[in-house]
Protein backbone atom coordinates (compact mmCIF):
# COMPACT_ATOMS: atom_id res chain seq x y z
CA UNK A 1 0.00 0.00 0.00
CA UNK A 2 2.87 2.02 0.94
CA UNK A 3 4.14 2.04 -3.08
CA UNK A 4 0.23 3.16 -4.25
CA UNK A 5 0.44 6.03 -1.85
CA UNK A 6 4.02 7.10 -2.47
CA UNK A 7 3.22 6.81 -6.29
CA UNK A 8 0.02 8.82 -5.85
CA UNK A 9 1.98 11.52 -3.87
CA UNK A 10 4.48 12.13 -6.57
CA UNK A 11 1.93 12.37 -9.07
CA UNK A 12 -0.34 14.80 -7.76
CA UNK A 13 3.28 16.80 -7.20
CA UNK A 14 3.62 16.97 -11.00
CA UNK A 15 0.12 16.95 -12.34
CA UNK A 16 -0.26 20.14 -9.79
CA UNK A 17 3.18 21.95 -11.49
CA UNK A 18 1.64 21.29 -15.17
CA UNK A 19 -1.44 22.83 -14.11
CA UNK A 20 -0.55 25.18 -12.08
CA UNK A 21 -0.88 28.00 -14.72
CA UNK A 22 -4.44 27.87 -15.58
CA UNK A 23 -6.63 30.46 -12.78
CA UNK A 24 -9.87 30.13 -11.83
CA UNK A 25 -12.79 31.75 -10.12
CA UNK A 26 -14.99 30.49 -7.44
CA UNK A 27 -17.90 33.25 -7.14
CA UNK A 28 -15.82 36.00 -7.64
CA UNK A 29 -14.39 34.97 -3.83
CA UNK A 30 -11.79 32.90 -4.70
CA UNK A 31 -8.97 32.98 -7.76
CA UNK A 32 -6.82 30.85 -7.42
CA UNK A 33 -4.11 28.38 -9.58
CA UNK A 34 -5.70 24.85 -10.77
CA UNK A 35 -2.99 23.22 -9.19
CA UNK A 36 -4.60 23.88 -5.58
CA UNK A 37 -7.31 21.53 -6.21
CA UNK A 38 -4.42 19.36 -6.49
CA UNK A 39 -1.94 19.65 -4.32
CA UNK A 40 -3.73 20.25 -1.52
CA UNK A 41 -4.33 16.01 -1.31
CA UNK A 42 -0.87 15.71 -1.00
CA UNK A 43 -0.94 16.84 2.91
CA UNK A 44 -3.15 14.09 4.01
CA UNK A 45 -0.89 11.81 2.40
CA UNK A 46 1.97 12.25 3.89
CA UNK A 47 -0.27 12.25 7.18
CA UNK A 48 -1.69 8.49 5.92
CA UNK A 49 1.90 7.37 5.07
CA UNK A 50 3.27 8.90 9.19
CA UNK A 51 0.36 7.38 10.49
CA UNK A 52 0.73 3.84 9.68
CA UNK A 53 4.45 3.54 8.36
CA UNK A 54 5.94 5.55 10.71
CA UNK A 55 7.63 9.60 10.53
CA UNK A 56 10.91 8.13 8.47
CA UNK A 57 8.49 6.56 5.54
CA UNK A 58 7.08 10.27 5.82
CA UNK A 59 9.68 12.03 5.51
CA UNK A 60 11.36 9.67 2.93
CA UNK A 61 7.91 10.52 0.71
CA UNK A 62 8.75 14.56 0.93
CA UNK A 63 12.13 13.90 0.49
CA UNK A 64 11.67 11.76 -3.27
CA UNK A 65 8.99 14.71 -3.96
CA UNK A 66 11.37 17.33 -4.25
CA UNK A 67 13.80 15.31 -6.34
CA UNK A 68 10.97 14.43 -8.56
CA UNK A 69 10.09 17.81 -8.88
CA UNK A 70 13.94 19.18 -9.54
CA UNK A 71 14.08 16.59 -12.31
CA UNK A 72 11.00 16.79 -13.93
CA UNK A 73 11.75 20.87 -13.77
CA UNK A 74 15.16 19.90 -15.59
CA UNK A 75 13.50 17.83 -18.67
CA UNK A 76 10.92 19.92 -19.36
CA UNK A 77 13.40 22.64 -19.42
CA UNK A 78 15.28 20.34 -22.02
CA UNK A 79 12.42 19.53 -23.88
CA UNK A 80 11.36 23.64 -24.41
CA UNK A 81 14.85 23.91 -25.60
CA UNK A 82 14.59 21.06 -27.94
CA UNK A 83 13.94 22.29 -31.76
CA UNK A 84 10.67 22.00 -33.19
CA UNK A 85 9.62 20.87 -36.39
CA UNK A 86 9.00 22.40 -39.12
CA UNK A 87 5.10 21.49 -38.95
CA UNK A 88 4.94 21.67 -35.09
CA UNK A 89 2.97 25.25 -34.62
CA UNK A 90 2.19 25.25 -30.96
CA UNK A 91 6.05 25.78 -29.80
CA UNK A 92 4.88 29.38 -28.12
CA UNK A 93 2.12 27.32 -26.66
CA UNK A 94 4.08 24.57 -25.49
CA UNK A 95 6.22 27.26 -24.14
CA UNK A 96 3.77 28.99 -21.84
CA UNK A 97 1.90 26.08 -20.27
CA UNK A 98 5.29 24.47 -19.11
CA UNK A 99 7.61 26.72 -18.84
CA UNK A 100 7.89 28.80 -15.34
CA UNK A 101 10.51 31.64 -14.30
CA UNK A 102 12.96 30.55 -12.12
CA UNK A 103 11.38 32.76 -9.48
CA UNK A 104 8.23 30.76 -9.71
CA UNK A 105 9.85 27.17 -9.44
CA UNK A 106 12.59 28.17 -6.76
CA UNK A 107 9.35 30.00 -4.89
CA UNK A 108 7.28 26.46 -5.46
CA UNK A 109 10.54 24.13 -4.18
CA UNK A 110 11.54 26.35 -1.22
CA UNK A 111 7.53 26.66 0.05
CA UNK A 112 6.78 22.78 -0.49
CA UNK A 113 10.01 21.63 1.52
CA UNK A 114 9.16 23.68 4.28
CA UNK A 115 5.58 22.98 4.49
CA UNK A 116 5.56 18.99 3.86
CA UNK A 117 8.65 18.92 6.51
CA UNK A 118 6.41 21.28 8.89
CA UNK A 119 3.59 18.91 8.31
CA UNK A 120 5.27 15.47 9.12
CA UNK A 121 7.56 16.99 12.35
CA UNK A 122 3.79 18.47 13.74
CA UNK A 123 1.55 15.46 12.87
CA UNK A 124 3.98 12.68 14.87
CA UNK A 125 4.94 15.61 17.90
CA UNK A 126 1.04 15.91 18.48
CA UNK A 127 1.12 11.68 17.86
CA UNK A 128 3.15 11.43 20.40
CA UNK A 129 1.59 13.74 22.95
CA UNK A 130 -1.68 12.14 22.45
CA UNK A 131 -0.36 8.54 22.01
CA UNK A 132 -1.67 7.72 18.67
CA UNK A 133 -4.67 8.93 19.33
CA UNK A 134 -7.04 12.13 18.21
CA UNK A 135 -5.76 11.43 14.31
CA UNK A 136 -8.17 14.23 13.21
CA UNK A 137 -7.06 16.60 15.58
CA UNK A 138 -3.25 15.70 14.60
CA UNK A 139 -4.30 16.01 10.85
CA UNK A 140 -5.86 19.05 11.34
CA UNK A 141 -3.83 20.77 13.22
CA UNK A 142 -0.40 19.64 11.16
CA UNK A 143 -2.11 20.67 7.59
CA UNK A 144 -3.66 24.14 8.85
CA UNK A 145 -0.44 24.95 10.10
CA UNK A 146 1.67 23.33 6.88
CA UNK A 147 -0.59 24.90 4.50
CA UNK A 148 -0.59 28.62 5.97
CA UNK A 149 3.65 28.56 5.95
CA UNK A 150 3.25 27.15 1.75
CA UNK A 151 1.02 29.72 0.71
CA UNK A 152 2.89 32.15 2.25
CA UNK A 153 6.62 31.32 1.41
CA UNK A 154 5.45 30.65 -2.64
CA UNK A 155 3.05 34.02 -2.82
CA UNK A 156 5.65 35.97 -0.91
CA UNK A 157 8.40 35.07 -2.91
CA UNK A 158 6.96 34.21 -6.47
CA UNK A 159 4.50 38.28 -6.79
CA UNK A 160 6.69 40.25 -4.08
CA UNK A 161 7.60 43.27 -5.75
CA UNK A 162 4.95 42.45 -8.47
CA UNK A 163 1.94 44.15 -6.67
CA UNK A 164 1.10 45.87 -3.73
CA UNK A 165 1.64 44.97 -0.56
CA UNK A 166 -2.17 44.69 0.06
CA UNK A 167 -2.73 42.49 -2.92
CA UNK A 168 -0.20 40.57 -1.80
CA UNK A 169 -1.16 39.55 1.58
CA UNK A 170 -5.14 39.73 0.40
CA UNK A 171 -3.99 37.04 -2.20
CA UNK A 172 -2.58 34.58 0.53
CA UNK A 173 -5.29 35.41 2.50
CA UNK A 174 -7.78 33.90 0.03
CA UNK A 175 -5.55 30.99 -1.13
CA UNK A 176 -4.50 30.50 2.41
CA UNK A 177 -8.79 30.32 3.61
CA UNK A 178 -9.48 27.81 0.62
CA UNK A 179 -6.57 25.24 1.63
CA UNK A 180 -8.66 25.09 4.95
CA UNK A 181 -11.52 24.39 3.70
CA UNK A 182 -10.45 21.57 1.90
CA UNK A 183 -8.10 20.52 4.96
CA UNK A 184 -10.92 20.20 7.23
CA UNK A 185 -13.30 18.72 4.65
CA UNK A 186 -10.66 15.61 3.76
CA UNK A 187 -10.73 14.43 7.41
CA UNK A 188 -12.68 11.66 6.41
CA UNK A 189 -10.61 10.72 3.72
CA UNK A 190 -7.81 10.56 5.77
CA UNK A 191 -9.50 8.11 7.85
CA UNK A 192 -10.65 5.86 5.11
CA UNK A 193 -6.84 5.62 3.78
CA UNK A 194 -5.76 4.89 7.24
CA UNK A 195 -8.14 1.98 7.90
CA UNK A 196 -7.39 0.41 4.20
CA UNK A 197 -4.00 0.96 4.62
CA UNK A 198 -3.66 -0.99 8.09
CA UNK A 199 -6.22 -3.82 6.46
CA UNK A 200 -3.99 -3.89 3.75
CA UNK A 201 -0.83 -4.69 5.76
CA UNK A 202 -2.24 -6.86 8.09
CA UNK A 203 -3.39 -8.84 5.07
CA UNK A 204 0.18 -8.81 3.71
CA UNK A 205 1.83 -10.24 6.63
CA UNK A 206 -0.93 -12.84 7.22
CA UNK A 207 0.13 -14.12 3.46
CA UNK A 208 3.82 -14.46 5.04
CA UNK A 209 2.68 -16.49 8.04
Amino acid sequence: MLLYLNSLFVGLLLLSNIISVKLFDIGGIFILPAAVIVYVFTYPLTDVIGEVYGKEAAQRTVKAGFFTQLIASIFIFISIKLPPAPFFEFQSEYETILSGGFRIIMASLLAYLASQNIDVHIFHKLRDRYNGKKLWLRNNASTLTSQLVDTSIFITIAFYGTMPLNALITLIFTQYAFKAIVAILDTPLVYLLVALSRKYEGKTSQAYV
